[in-house]
């Protein structure tokens, strides 16, 4: 078969069409194969030209989740009290809740830094933006959220393979406790993540659906904020049926005896005071299910010993 290519270099049909794409490609070329892209919590595009190699976590949380999507290896830095799995441990530290140190930061040479949006001061992050770092904002509001968000920093760090076992558990754990606790009788929970000054979490909040995982209805639901400030009066007019305390490892019930005062209380004068491991429902990853499941166990025994209707 003979092709026609008079007219020059581009001339006849088949020639000629295959210039024009060409001419199209050279003025819309096309992304790197090895390009990625991801949406962040924030609703931002965060694109790398290849896998990240070295991540800095500005949040524990951060940092477990990281190690849960197989990119441990890459953390270079991360935030204080990253104290999960052990290996966090002997990572570089770059500040805390008193601030993030920006110069180490930067001396680390990240391509990728990792954020908590309503945990980190906004203006830093943003700096750390300004002065050409990709971040990526991390928020998981769900628990259905928390296997999505491994899946997008495994993809961040070329690492989906070793992910997707973990992915996978937690998909399965979390349908598992679904058809356990679902359709149970719904019970008053106030859940207090700390008591200097008193705090809560609203509805929106990812203890929440913990929280609606297990029957449990949160008496603060309704605040705007997602980690309010409240008082004894604001607990004492939603009578909770259960309380539930967000403990440290060293604290014994400490957080609990200011409430037993309150036998008016239905959780009070039924008995009805608990703790739980602080980073097993505050921190947003796949150990939430082990204080989920702890939490479904409480709520259970409230209903075994009677619900009293609220005032």
């Amino acid at each position: 078969m003979r092709i026609d290519t008079r007219g020059g270099p581009c001339g006849g049909r088949l020639i000629n069409g295959l210039c024009v794409w060409l001419a199209a490609c050279s003025l819309f070329p096309l992304p790197a194969l090895s390009e990625i892209r991801v949406a962040d919590d924030a609703g931002r595009q965060v694109i790398l030209a290849a896998p990240a190699q070295r991540i800095v976590s500005l949040a524990p949380h951060i940092t477990e989740l990281l190690f849960a999507a197989g990119a441990g290896g890459a953390l270079v830095g991360v935030s204080e009290y990253s104290d999960y799995p052990v290996a966090a441990r002997g990572i570089q530290r770059i500040g805390g809740g008193g601030g993030l140190d920006l110069e180490r930061i930067l001396a680390l040479h990240p391509d990728l830094v990792v954020a908590w949006q309503s945990g980190n001061p906004a203006g830093q992050v943003q700096r750390l933006r300004d002065l050409g770092l990709t971040v990526f904002v991390s928020e998981p509001r769900s628990l259905a959220a928390i296997p999505l968000t491994i899946d997008r920093l495994a993809q961040l760090a070329g690492t989906e393979t070793a992910a997707l076992p973990v992915i996978d558990d937690f998909n399965r754990r979390l349908a598992a406790l679904r058809q356990d606790y679902g359709g149970r009788a719904p019970v008053r929970v106030y859940y207090q993540i700390w008591d200097r000054p008193l705090m809560t979490v609203n509805g929106t909040h990812l203890i929440s659906d913990a929280m609606r995982l297990c029957g449990g209805r949160n008496v603060f639901a309704g605040l705007p904020e997602l980690a309010p400030h409240i008082s004894i009066e604001a607990v004492l007019q939603r009578d909770p049926q259960v309380i539930v305390v967000a403990a440290g490892r060293d604290e014994a019930g400490r957080q609990l005896v200011p409430w037993r005062r309150w036998t008016r209380l239905a959780a009070v004068s039924q008995g009805h005071l608990y703790e739980i491991d602080r980073d097993l429902l505050v921190r947003h990853t796949p150990r939430i299910l082990d204080g989920a499941q702890l939490l479904c166990r409480i709520l259970d025994r409230v209903r075994a010993g009677g619900l009293q209707e609220g005032r």
